[in-house]
């Protein structure tokens, strides 16, 4: 089992983020919130806590950027009908401590807003880990939602937002007419939106 890989953050995508270690490009994909830690750190030595999917017809590397964003990636995969795309959804649509807190306090409706979880299947997540969850140790979230996040992509104009969200939301499984709709919708309100900031919106009304 691979704990982490270190190395040269060679590419970033809001999706995607590739490290060069020893030679090897390892592409390793991530949740929104690992972008948002990433951003302005290509060309850098980045760590990534890793974990390795295995199936018969792929084999995938989940990355995070701390152990506890990790362990609640694991915890959400071991309910019933969450996979690791659908447990990468849920924490690009909250950070990690918005989904302990979800799950703690029972907040169906918040879980069932995310892409592909009815109330049924957010219910069974809270029950299977109401009282797991408040075990993990999350640490100290590197990025938060808001100021920070926006200043860092203030310079970015309104068309690269829009194709590297699109482009991102494309990646998660959703086609593209409708991404591209939702993210001018979400532009048109809000011009100066960072890239995560239109994909977290985007992914509650897609």
């Amino acid at each position: 089992m691979i704990e982490y890989i270190k190395g040269n953050l060679a590419d970033l995508t809001p999706t995607y983020a590739v490290l060069e270690a020893a030679g090897v490009g390892y592409a390793i994909n991530i949740a929104l919130p690992s972008y948002s830690a990433l951003v302005g750190k290509e060309n850098t030595e980045t760590k990534l806590f890793v974990t390795e999917i295995i199936r018969e017809d792929t084999h995938d590397l989940y990355g995070f950027f701390t152990r506890g964003e990790r362990e609640l990636f694991l915890m959400l995969m071991t309910v019933s009908g969450i996979g690791a795309n659908t447990a990468r959804m849920i924490m690009s649509a909250y950070t990690a401590s918005e989904i302990r807190q979800i799950i703690a306090t029972g907040n169906a409706r918040a879980l069932s807003q995310v892409k592909g979880l009815g109330p049924k299947t957010a219910q069974r997540i809270i029950v299977d880990l109401k009282d797991k969850v408040l075990k993990i140790d999350l640490g100290v979230e590197m990025v938060q939602n808001g100021s920070t996040v926006v200043q860092d992509c203030l310079t970015v104009v309104d068309n690269e937002v829009k194709q590297e969200a699109v482009s991102a939301l494309m990646m998660l499984g959703f086609a593209a007419a409708a991404s591209g709709k939702v993210v001018d919708k979400i532009l048109s309100a809000d011009p100066s939106a960072s890239v995560e900031l239109v994909i977290k919106q985007a992914l509650k009304m897609l």
